[in-house]
């Protein structure tokens, strides 16, 4: 494993092949639509041919854990075949797990997401904050150490989230907020070029939040992943107004406008090329 930044890499790949990411979301319906069975067969289907097709070319692959995890052990296996097969196209993996816990409960999710010893470490993994981002200590530390990377939920796009992100503490800075700033803390500990270890998860369609809640994504000079590009309604005009300033460290997350287009491997090809064009103008 290279010891280069974990947010070094991520940042070259998005500016040798276009800042997307591709999310594996084998969820029914998209099995569904490209003729697969709602079974591990179909599951192992669907992920590896997203990797054929898009292996090389995608900066980053996003496998939803939980779609894997519905299966089973079987569908597990599955999850970390994926990952294998992300590393040997030479396309970065983001394993899409949102785990979160204390003391040695998350030390045994940074053994299984970010450690060279386990099949299900990826080159980086999303993490929740909501016990708060100290509590994340043990794989933000994994990460660094062995130059993986993580991405911490700060503003996300569904409705709910409001409720916690955008509460304000005593002093008048909101959770969202914080948490960036005690990303902006850690990355400030690390060695690297243009983006650290520790990125953080904020929605393109979150609107002036970014700015209401006086958020400074630059200050953490991490990659923000993105999504709600595509499928979602979010473009580059979007992207534009949340990330104003920061738009080179934005890698925008996609799935349902790239892989309702399989299960042919050209049309795979074509959708990833139009979604990377259509961020052209960021």
């Amino acid at each position: 494993m290279s010891m280069v930044s974990f947010g070094d890499r991520l940042y070259a790949a998005m500016r040798a092949r276009g800042p997307v990411c591709v999310g594996i979301d084998p969820h029914p319906g998209l099995l569904s639509a490209w003729g697969l069975p709602m079974t591990v067969d179909g599951l192992r289907s669907f992920s590896l041919t997203v990797v054929e097709a898009l292996g090389g070319r995608a900066a980053a692959f996003k496998p939803q854990a939980a779609f894997f995890e519905r299966f089973g052990s079987r569908g597990v296996a599955v999850l970390e075949e994926v990952i294998a097969a992300s590393r040997s196209t030479g396309t970065l993996c983001i394993v899409d797990a949102k785990r979160g816990d204390i003391g040695s409960t998350m030390e045994g999710y940074a053994d299984a997401f970010l450690d060279d010893a386990s099949a299900l470490a990826g080159d980086a993994v999303t993490l929740s904050p909501y016990l708060g981002v100290g509590a994340l200590a043990p794989a933000l530390d994994r990460a660094a150490a062995q130059g993986r990377g993580v991405f911490v939920l700060a503003l996300t796009s569904n409705p709910q989230g409001k409720t916690v992100q955008h509460a304000r503490n005593a002093d008048g800075v909101s959770v969202a907020a914080r948490v960036i700033e005690e990303l902006a803390t850690f990355n400030g500990t690390c060695d690297f070029e243009h983006a650290g270890p520790v990125g953080a998860v904020i929605g393109a369609t979150v609107g002036t939040a970014v700015q209401d809640l006086q958020i400074d994504c630059g200050h953490m000079r991490g990659i923000i992943l993105a999504p709600g590009i595509g499928a979602q309604g979010a473009g580059a005009e979007q992207v534009k107004q949340v990330f104003g300033g920061v738009e080179d460290r934005v890698l925008a997350s996609t799935s349902r406008a790239v892989l309702a287009a399989g299960p042919n491997i050209s049309q795979l090809r074509k959708a990833h090329d139009k979604a990377v064009q259509e961020l052209a103008e960021m």
